[in-house]
């Protein structure tokens, strides 16, 4: 191509025409390049999950994490096709304060779980939601180094989206379809930002809490209501020099456990120290486990607590169907801006505006 700045009115002035742009490097990357995922239906889907194919397992996660109407009606029917195949795993809730270590832990618990038997396991890891852009950094794979590369395992990260106790909303039907798919234990890892961790309480069999010595103040960690819906707790970082305060730790936790009513399961918690990053005492922390979920099995308390799960979740069902059905009424989104002004102008309370709006809401239910 000339350039019109070669010419004699611009002497002095040159422009080289440059150099043409060069492909790849590497010469099969245009044949590598990702197609488009071709639609699956419904029996897609299941069959795919049943025959334990972890890219339909993938893809029917992320539908049930959508938003879409469509995408959640689709997403249920799956969930209930799989419903009479699941049931048969060990559900085991791992939560503990940010640093912790939880997801080296789970790391170790699930190389040992993998090395010593022929199981499948399946890690729900959930990341903290930004409360200003959503986002989630979903970096938890990064710390899962050898399960993250391991045949029988298989990771997924999830947004928490500002639900409680850091689990994500479709946690449970996940577990589902993680069972389904023929994983026999199932790791849901928690936010740990110290909210009520009621949610993944009500979604596992066992409920880990890992904690670590030499955090500060020892009754800090000793906080009733996490204490009281623990089944096992583990003091990480019980390496070098760290070994007599985490034992000191240990000691502090089974005292304080002593002064708590003896849990539904009649199992008192037990209290452990390990190191998940040089793997030590990982053995131990499987034996409590496993000798607790033995155990509740023979009283009946591992039924007991399956049936409370169901029952759980059929009412947190109803509470979010609810909430969606509020916001998405016809004007509704126009009656709460009109109340939002008054409010502002100081003419009515918060409780004022709450009475008119939700009984907006009830007229419209009635006309409906």
């Amino acid at each position: 191509m000339e350039h019109p700045e070669n010419s004699e009115a611009y002497k002095g002035l040159k422009v080289n025409d440059g150099v043409e742009a060069l492909g790849p490097v590497n010469p099969y990357l245009a044949s590598m390049r990702r197609k488009k995922a071709v639609p699956l239906s419904v029996n897609d889907y299941v069959e795919g999950i049943m025959r334990g194919d972890v890219v339909v397992l993938s893809r029917a996660v992320t539908l049930l994490e959508s938003l879409l109407p469509e995408h959640q009606t689709m997403a249920q029917e799956i969930v209930e096709r799989c419903l009479p195949y699941s049931g048969n795993s060990l559900r085991l809730g791992i939560t503990g304060v940010p640093g912790a270590g939880k997801s080296t832990s789970i790391d170790a618990f699930g190389m040992y779980l993998l090395s010593n038997t022929d199981a499948k396991l399946a890690v729900l890891a959930v990341d903290p939601s930004s409360e200003r852009s959503k986002g989630s950094i979903l970096g938890d794979k990064t710390r899962m180094e050898r399960l993250s590369v391991h045949p029988r395992a298989f990771i997924r990260p999830s947004a928490s989206a500002g639900s409680l106790g850091g689990v994500a909303r479709k946690t449970r039907e996940t577990i589902i379809l993680c069972e389904a798919a023929g994983f026999d234990n199932i790791f849901v890892e928690t936010v740990g930002v110290g909210q009520s961790e009621t949610a993944v309480y009500s979604m596992v069999d066992f409920f880990l809490l890992i904690q670590i010595a030499g955090a500060g103040d020892e009754l800090q960690g000793i906080k009733r209501g996490i204490m009281e819906m623990a089944d096992g707790i583990v003091i990480n970082k019980a390496d070098g020099d760290n070994v007599d305060e985490a034992r000191r730790a240990a000691v502090h936790y089974r005292n304080a456990l002593q002064l708590f009513p003896m849990p539904a399961s009649g199992m008192r918690p037990e209290v452990l120290t390990y190191s998940g990053f040089f793997d030590l005492n990982i053995d131990k922390v499987w034996e409590m486990i496993n000798g607790y979920v033995d155990k509740v099995k023979i009283n009946g308390a591992f039924d007991e607590r399956r049936c409370y799960q169901q029952k759980y979740w059929m009412y947190e069902a109803i509470d979010e169907q609810l909430k969606s059905r509020f916001y998405t009424t016809p004007g509704m989104q126009e009656m709460l801006s009109h109340h939002e002004q008054l409010l502002l102008q100081g003419k009515t309370t918060s409780f004022a505006a709450a009475s008119k709006v939700l009984d907006f809401f009830d007229k419209s239910c009635n006309g409906r």
